[in-house]
């Protein structure tokens, strides 16, 4: 495996693995529907937005654009003449007063609008509150003549113009194709106004300048280019009928007829003037038709685009909340069945993970401790199966059941071929248990019918390895998971208890032992402690030079009866020590010790011993340079004697320290222990212990 794989399976559990599974897309689809959301209902109000700015300042600033046109033809022909109307023209002005006043009163739209409308419609309305000025000019001519005062009403009309055409750039492209050529015949009409205006001034003289001439000729080509090229070729609907009909109508044709024959007539004389053809009638006739249905078209069509944009608008919204709503119940839906999977798989994943810690930490366990028990265990009944379905996680499930039907299987196996084994020592040890205990009792018997000391020393040395064959036979006695043969009905006393597990080692006259406590055991502990003594005492003189004494102390102390053995080896090393009080601590199980490297048979027994009866041992470093191990018997065990007995009176008469066999006789031992190595040792006292705990 690879150290970034490595890295990446670390990342997380698999619960949120899915978590991260379901979030990710939740999100990217919540992203993207407020940003669709947004960008919709933004589109849509400001599609509104314009539609309602260009309702109140466009469309008005068409109107007042037409009135200007009105009032610029109207003035042109007062200023030609006598035969203009004075009246008309007054009426005129107030008309289009009312409709710059609307325009003007829509300033706070126009503060609001976009910076490129804003400056256009800025640029009308302070146009038009020059207005009263140039009429003052034109009805009173003081600072500038007529004629140029006229001039201000093209340069309003044209700043309007522009300014709706800046106002039909909307983000909607079809409704900007649909205002394009609406702005288009709005020029068209402006031209037409102009070329209007020049004719009405120069009729009364019957003659047109030449740089008026210019002016007409460029009004005239632009406006025909005008129609032709951008108006025509985009015209659709409605719109196009009406204009096809205003251009194909005979009053347009009387136009463009008096245009053209203004353009064929040759410029005269020095100042290049054109005399004008006598057709006054003819243009008047046809602008008093033409120009009415021109301002009527372009009211009608540039309310009717208005109406389209706020249709567009209200539509866009409205398609625009739509589909948020559906976009909304996309995203619970995706996230209600994401919560839904991901807390479905997360409760499984958990519930299967619960089955096999349990398995692990409890059928398992208790299959096992039943198992020790000695009983009778079904491996079917005892693993219960697990139901996951057919997916993935079932099959993951189904073979889980089957590893630990395996595993059950197996533990059941092995405790049977354990318990099979155990009953093969056992009966092993029996059998050799009971040639040992004949031996010792034959071997009692010579001792006490012979009285010469070279042949009592031989049986006293065949007795004390016949006792300490008996304690190789119980060891293994214990291994199997029983109890040694010896049994007390009476306690015994502390002092015999130690003579006893002193006769049980080889080198006992090594074995040095102060015990003034006037105490004893009970008789269900009598066996084990001797024999766990012995273990101790044993190990100590195996793992000490000779001829250095153990020695063995014991002291009543506040949670009961401390036993101090202590040698004086080489020692062990601290983290010696802390393993062997573990394995003291708590007493392994036989496999564990038969797979461990360095076997310990005697801590085996020791720790099986000191925890059937609540008793603790503890290994620590010596003063001497070896181990001390203290033996904590607890006062359960521990009888209180009021009286002291013959033996510690005598061992006590001899001398308080180490019980001496020169000035001390054999003691008697308990029922069933009289063996003529504990009365030996009983004799000839006892010195040094070892380092290794383990026989």
């Amino acid at each position: 495996m690879s150290r970034r794989t490595g890295a990446r399976r670390r990342l997380g559990s698999i619960r949120l693995s899915l978590i991260l599974l379901a979030l990710v897309p939740c999100v990217t689809l919540a992203a993207l529907w407020g940003l669709t959301t947004i960008r919709m209902f933004s589109e849509g109000l400001e599609l509104r937005s314009q539609t309602q700015l260009s309702r109140s300042t466009g469309a008005m600033g068409t109107h007042a654009a037409l009135d200007l046109q009105r009032e610029r033809a109207l003035t042109a022909d007062w200023l030609a003449g006598p035969d203009g109307s004075r009246s008309a023209l007054v009426t005129q002005r107030r008309a289009t007063d009312r409709s710059v006043a609307r325009l003007m009163g829509q300033a706070d739209a126009i503060a609001q609008a976009p910076a490129r409308i804003s400056d256009r419609l800025y640029s009308v309305l302070g146009s038009v509150g020059s207005l009263e000025y140039y009429r003052d000019q034109i009805d009173d001519p003081r600072d500038i003549t007529a004629e140029e005062a006229l001039e201000q009403y093209t340069s309003v009309i044209d700043d309007q113009i522009h300014a709706f055409q800046e106002l039909s750039q909307v983000d909607d492209g079809d409704l900007t194709s649909r205002a394009q050529p609406l702005v288009s015949l709005e020029h068209a009409a402006e031209l037409v106004s102009r070329e209007d205006a020049l004719l009405t001034l120069a009729w009364p003289s019957g003659r047109l300048e030449a740089e008026r001439r210019q002016e007409f000729a460029e009004l005239v080509h632009t406006r025909r280019w005008l129609v032709a090229d951008q108006i025509t070729p985009a015209l659709t609907g409605d719109l196009k009928t009406q204009t096809e009909r205003i251009l194909s109508s005979p009053e347009w044709r009387a136009l463009e007829a008096v245009e053209d024959q203004v353009l064929a007539t040759p410029a005269e004389g020095k100042a290049q003037e054109v005399e004008l053809p006598d057709l006054r009638d003819r243009w008047a006739d046809a602008m008093d038709k033409v120009a009415p249905r021109y301002d009527a078209l372009i009211r009608q069509q540039t309310g009717a685009l208005l109406t389209r944009s706020a249709d567009e608008a209200r539509s866009l919204l409205v398609t625009a909340a739509s589909l948020s709503a559906a976009g909304l119940l996309a995203l619970l839906l995706c996230v209600s069945l994401s919560w839904r999977i991901t807390r479905s798989l997360s409760r499984r994943l958990r519930g299967l993970r619960l089955a096999t810690l349990g398995l692990a930490q409890e059928r398992l366990p208790d299959v096992v401790a039943r198992l020790e028990r000695g009983e009778k265990v079904d491996p079917e009944s005892a693993t219960t199966p697990l139901d996951y379905g057919h997916d993935e996680l079932g099959q993951v499930a189904q073979a889980f059941n089957t590893a630990q039907r395996t595993a059950v299987h197996t533990a059941v196996e092995l405790a049977d071929t354990r318990r099979g084994f155990q009953k093969i020592i056992l009966g092993i040890a029996r059998q050799s248990q009971n040639l040992v205990n004949l031996q010792l009792s034959k071997l009692d018997a010579l001792e006490r019918r012979h009285t010469d000391p070279e042949v009592l020393k031989g049986l006293y040395e065949l007795d004390s390895a016949a006792s300490q064959l008996r304690r190789y036979e119980e060891n293994l006695v214990i291994v199997s998971g029983e109890r040694p043969g010896r049994t007390w009905s009476e306690p015994v006393a502390l002092i015999d208890i130690l003579r006893s597990a002193v006769g049980e080692v080889a080198q006992y006259q090594r074995v040095e032992v102060f015990a003034d406590e006037e105490v004893s055991l009970a008789p269900p502990a009598v066996a084990d402690v001797i024999h766990l003594l012995a273990e101790l005492i044993d190990n100590a003189t195996a793992y000490s030079p000779a001829p250095s004494p153990v020695t063995v102390r014991t002291a009543m102390v506040a949670r009961g009866l401390a036993v101090e053995i202590e040698d004086r080896g080489l020692g062990l090393s601290e983290e010696d020590y802390a393993s062997l009080n573990a394995n003291l601590a708590e007493p392994p199980q036989f496999d564990v010790v038969a797979l461990a490297d360095d076997l310990r048979l005697g801590m085996f027994v020791i720790s099986q011993l000191a925890h059937r009866h609540g008793i603790t041992v503890t290994l620590r470093p010596s003063p001497y340079g070896g181990t001390t191990a203290i033996v904590l018997v607890p006062h359960e065990v521990v009888v209180v004697t009021d009286e002291p007995s013959d033996t510690v009176r005598e061992a006590s008469a001899a001398q308080d320290a180490p019980v001496d066999a020169v000035s001390s006789p054999p003691r008697p031992l308990p029922t069933r222990d009289r063996s003529g190595a504990a009365r030996k040792a009983a004799a000839e006292g006892a010195a040094p212990g070892s380092d290794d705990p383990g026989p």
